[in-house]
């Protein structure tokens, strides 16, 4: 299994007590499997020696059951819980008491009028922003019980952002763009920029590792930052009118890549979207109006 690959998956079950439990115990698992596989990756970079490659194959092995194991499982999974979200804004009350679950590894489309609410939930969703009151669990952890550099280890380490705008630093090329978020959390530069362009050969965009953004089309801007949104391995990826700026076909192009990643790196999307098209295609549509989900 490359680099590319996530590690270990994480369970669930029934009881959400139990699956809180599950999961902050598989990811501490993750956590371990990939710190070791992290040093070996660089023993093998710095040593290149037979002993470190025969430890590297175990080590992909038992990320390959486990990927397994979890592909097996029946029980349905929730990624997401947000429970009686309130945001105000002054005396403009945006969200009241939104409930919405979110299951893994699906597209959802959150779709509704501008000004219903939605981009606002995927704010708080992403713990860019805090509800005035009500809880948001991601993988069975309350995000907002964590203190302020957790809460912002948790965010970059497990929540991917692709926004209307790609919002990409203009004096940096296309693979140092994508490399950012790896360095960020203090991964090894090597291995950083080494996933950086397998996911940017994934992408098609191996012929653009040096490029500006400036240098980009509007699709190929998109496509990295979709990329710098993967370089951590997270768990959810969160998209606010993704393909809002492109033309049909790049948008058409966005849209399939999604479910690319659903499928093969086993990403959880939720998008903000009014493309009709990517709604249909979700494999679930949440409607929102007036800070209440439909």
């Amino acid at each position: 299994m490359g680099i590319l690959k996530r590690g270990c998956r994480k369970s669930f079950f029934k009881d959400k007590y139990a699956a809180g439990y599950s999961l902050k115990c598989s990811w501490r698992l993750s956590k371990a499997i990939s710190t070791l596989n992290f040093g070996l990756e660089l023993m093998h970079y710095k040593l290149n020696c037979q002993i470190v490659c025969d430890f590297l194959r175990i080590i992909r092995i038992l990320q390959n059951l486990f990927l397994f194991l979890n592909l097996i499982e029946k029980t349905p999974s929730t990624m997401i819980t947000a429970t009686g979200i309130v945001k105000t804004y002054g005396a403009l009350t945006v969200l009241k008491g939104v409930d919405v679950e979110i299951p893994s590894k699906k597209v959802v489309a959150i779709v509704g009028p501008s000004g219903a609410g939605k981009t606002t939930l995927l704010q708080i969703v992403g713990t860019l922003s805090s509800p005035d009151s009500g809880k948001v669990f991601i993988g069975g952890e309350d995000v907002f019980s964590l203190k302020e550099k957790s809460l912002a280890r948790f965010r970059n380490e497990n929540i991917g952002f692709v926004f209307q705008f790609h919002h990409l630093l203009p004096e940096f090329s296309a693979l140092e763009n994508v490399c950012i978020p790896g360095f960020i959390a203090r991964k090894n530069r090597d291995v950083v920029e080494r996933k950086a362009k397998e996911l940017l050969d994934f992408l098609g965009l191996s012929h653009r590792f040096e490029h500006k953004p400036s240098e980009l089309s509007g699709g190929e801007q998109q496509r990295v930052a979709v990329a710098r949104a993967l370089i951590n391995d997270p768990f959810v990826i969160l998209a606010d009118e993704p393909s809002g700026n492109l033309d049909s076909k790049n948008r058409e192009e966005l849209h399939k890549l999604f479910f690319t990643l659903r499928d093969q790196l086993g990403q959880t999307f939720v998008v903000v979207t009014h493309d009709k098209d990517l709604a249909t295609m979700a494999d679930i549509q949440l409607g929102m109006s007036d800070g209440r989900m439909e």
